[in-house]
């Protein structure tokens, strides 16, 4: 239960905070309307850091279902994955529930689609370069997450969870552009369903042809990124 409501609590944070930074962006009446994308992947990796840090002495802050995969690829441990997935899946829908209640006047005064707000886009639709991008891109999280993981001197002084959001900082940066940096099943999927069971007006679709592409893509680079980081470490 340690694991479940560390996993809970940290992804619903992250998600508050990164689906809120695109909300600010985004909609009418919003005080940061047109902050644009630095805004944006600053909110996402504030949100990480936050999230992590609350889940960190509960679970280890995986707060990521790539993460938790990536890890039990590399070390062999997987009895706990469903409790860390449960935990982040229910996390991101809660997160994704209240950004719509903080930001429900704007809602309101805003015109959709708003899928945007809550899930990832490609900006070329092309499935194969957009599964390869999500794939690299998380790929490229889990070695940050193994090399600070296994340095014993920044797990136990939590810098390690600082320099883990900063990657993600850096990621969406450099690698988010072609298809808004899912990097964490999670935190695509709950918010999607969440997005198709609001009463938003004018909300558009969910897209759910697309969705297979951000869950499928960061869970076969967080498990390949994690085995890789992992021996690329010497742990294997």
């Amino acid at each position: 239960m340690t694991i479940f409501f560390g996993e809970l609590f940290g992804t619903a944070i992250l998600v508050l905070f990164g689906c809120g930074v695109v909300a600010a962006h985004v909609l009418n009446k919003s005080k940061a309307q047109g902050g644009g994308w630095v805004l944006i992947t600053f909110g996402w990796g504030f949100g990480v850091m936050a999230g992590a840090y609350f889940a960190l002495p509960l679970s280890g802050g995986h707060i990521n279902p790539a993460v938790t995969l990536g890890l039990a690829a590399s070390t062999g441990e997987w009895a706990t994955v469903p409790v860390y997935m449960l935990g982040q899946m229910l996390g991101a829908i809660i997160g994704a529930a209240l950004t719509w209640l903080v930001y429900l006047s704007q809602f309101k005064n805003s015109d959709g689609p708003f899928l945007g707000i809550f899930s990832t886009e490609p900006e070329v639709r092309s499935p194969g370069a957009n599964f390869l991008t999500e794939f690299i891109a998380t790929a490229a999280l889990l070695f940050i997450v193994t090399a600070t993981g296994q340095n014993e001197e920044l797990a136990l002084s939590g810098v390690g969870v600082l320099i883990v959001a900063l990657g993600v900082v850096g990621i969406g940066m450099s690698l988010g552009g072609p298809t808004g940096y899912a990097i964490n099943p999670a935190r695509d999927l709950g918010p999607r369903i969440v997005h198709q069971l609001l009463p938003l007006k004018g909300k558009g679709t969910s897209d759910w042809g697309y969705a297979w592409v951000p869950v499928v893509g960061p869970l076969a680079g967080g498990a390949v990124g994690g085995v890789l980081g992992a021996w690329a470490q010497g742990l294997v």
